[in-house]
Parts: structure tokens; C-alpha cells; sequence
């Protein structure tokens, strides 16, 4: 009787587990972005990954939990680039409208984060309500935003009261609905929304929107 194969260990299931890891993650953020999470499947991205789906499901458990981490690695990319805007160390106005500039050319940049989030949307967040570590990102960027705001306030030059979670959701939510409805927009208002002159007129108006709505009365 020919003997059971070896049992994958840490240890044999490559001789570079983090370059499988991250190799597997690349290939399942575009698949999942591409096919969202139903029409995503396993041997593709094994394949894209230059591996197998056994090893895929060691690293990762299932696809369900792939796509978990898929989110929090999408999350803590935008959330690590901010950390290099040094924000806490800028005026407070210049710092939000430099948030704003970020936000718009990292959704220009990295197309693949908004069709993840809509397709997290679609199943109503329910991987991320499984996240340990969704809460830990977001803390301390909330936190910085509202140093901004409250530093702005001291001097007199932002309003006060200002909610930093709504104003955040403000300077995502204009950068997003824009993008993430460039075809039917651009087809109903017969204008190409993403032609240069048309993305620099965008973030003038979304820049001179904010700015506005900080001002004290």
C-alpha cells in the first residue's frame, strides 16, 4: 500500500511562504476586483499566483477568508499611504485639502479599491464585521483627522463642530460617486469624465466644495 503523502507544514509548504502569501494575495485582489467575490474562483488565482489551490488553502483557509484579506490588505495600503501625507505636521486647512488631492488620485490610481468596496457593500460588510483589524487602521486616522479639525478651530480657521468620520466620508464620497459612475455620468451629461482636463476641473471643485464648508460662519 503506497504511502500517505506528508501532511503541508510551515516548513514544506514553500521555500518562500511570504512570497506565496503575498503572490496569492496580488492574484486574488484582482480577481476579486475583476469577478467580485461569487465570480471569483480559486484555481484562477492559484494559477495567476504561480501555485496550487492546496497551497492557497493553507495559507488562506477558504475563499471567503481570502477575500478577508484581500480588504484589510486594501485597507492598510490607502491607510499606510496617508500616514506619509505627515498631516499632524502641516496647518490645519492645507492638511484636509491635501487629504482631499490624496483621496482623488489614490481612487484614480488604484481603480481595483473601489470595485472591492462594492462588492463588500453587496454582502453588507459582512466579511469586514469579522475583521480584527478593520477598527485598529481606522482609529488613528480618525484621530489625525480630528486633531486637524480641532487645531483648525483653536486658530479660527475651520469651523467648529465639525464631525470628523462625516467630513472623511465627505471627501471619499465625492472622489467616489464620480468614478465609480464615470460611463453612465459621462454618457448622460455626453462629457468624458476622466479626460484631463475634466479629472483637474474635478478636484478643483471638490478642493474649493471643502475648503468652503470649513470656513467659519
Amino acid at each position: 500500500m503506497p504511502a500517505s503523502p506528508a501532511p503541508l507544514t510551515a516548513e514544506t509548504a514553500s521555500r518562500d511562504p511570504e512570497g506565496t502569501r503575498a503572490r496569492i494575495l496580488a492574484a486574488a485582489t484582482k480577481e476579486f476586483a475583476r469577478y467580485g467575490l461569487g465570480g471569483a474562483r480559486v484555481d484562477r488565482i492559484a494559477a495567476e499566483a504561480d501555485t496550487n489551490k492546496r497551497m492557497l488553502y493553507y495559507y488562506f483557509g477558504n475563499k471567503e477568508a481570502l477575500f478577508l484579506a484581500v480588504l484589510e490588505a486594501t485597507y492598510a495600503h490607502i491607510r499606510s499611504a496617508e500616514t506619509r501625507l505627515r498631516l499632524d505636521t502641516v496647518e490645519p486647512v492645507e492638511g484636509i485639502l491635501r487629504l482631499v488631492a490624496f483621496t482623488w488620485r489614490y481612487y484614480l490610481d488604484n481603480p481595483h479599491f473601489l470595485t472591492l468596496l462594492n462588492s463588500e457593500n453587496l454582502h453588507r460588510a459582512r466579511h469586514l464585521k469579522t475583521s480584527k483589524r478593520i477598527a485598529a487602521m481606522h482609529s488613528p486616522f480618525v484621530a489625525t483627522i480630528a486633531d486637524l479639525l480641532r487645531r483648525g478651530e483653536r486658530d479660527g480657521v475651520i469651523r467648529p463642530s465639525i464631525d470628523p468620520v462625516q467630513l472623511y466620508i465627505s471627501i471619499a464620497a465625492l472622489s467616489y460617486f464620480y468614478l465609480s459612475n464615470q460611463h453612465t455620468l459621462s454618457t448622460i451629461f455626453v462629457r468624458d469624465l476622466l479626460a484631463p482636463k475634466a479629472k483637474a476641473a474635478r478636484l478643483k471643485h471638490m478642493t474649493e466644495l471643502i475648503e468652503s464648508s470649513l470656513r467659519p460662519v
